[in-house]
This record gives C-alpha cells, sequence and structure tokens, in this order.
C-alpha cells in the first residue's frame, strides 16, 4: 500500500510541475500539494 500511495504521490507532483509549465499555475500547485499530501512522506489521507 505504502508503494501504491508513494507512486500515486510522484504521479501527482510532476503531473503538477508539467501544470506549472503549461501555464497552469493554480492547478499544478494543487496537484503538487495533493500529492505531497498523499504520500508516505507526508500526512496521508488514507490514515
Amino acid at each position: 500500500m505504502a508503494t501504491l500511495l508513494w507512486i500515486l504521490a510522484v504521479v501527482l507532483v510532476v503531473a503538477g510541475i508539467v501544470a506549472i509549465v503549461r501555464r497552469q499555475v493554480l492547478w499544478g500547485v494543487v496537484l503538487i500539494v495533493v500529492g505531497l499530501l498523499v504520500g508516505p512522506g507526508g500526512v496521508s489521507v488514507f490514515t
């Protein structure tokens, strides 16, 4: 489960960076924050 959350967090952060590069700053910041919250290093929403 932790590996799945880690992969999901990485995907969300990468998608956020791509969104910022495409000039969608608000959406990118939201994705990065959600990715950091979901990841096992952050405050996981599922525990």
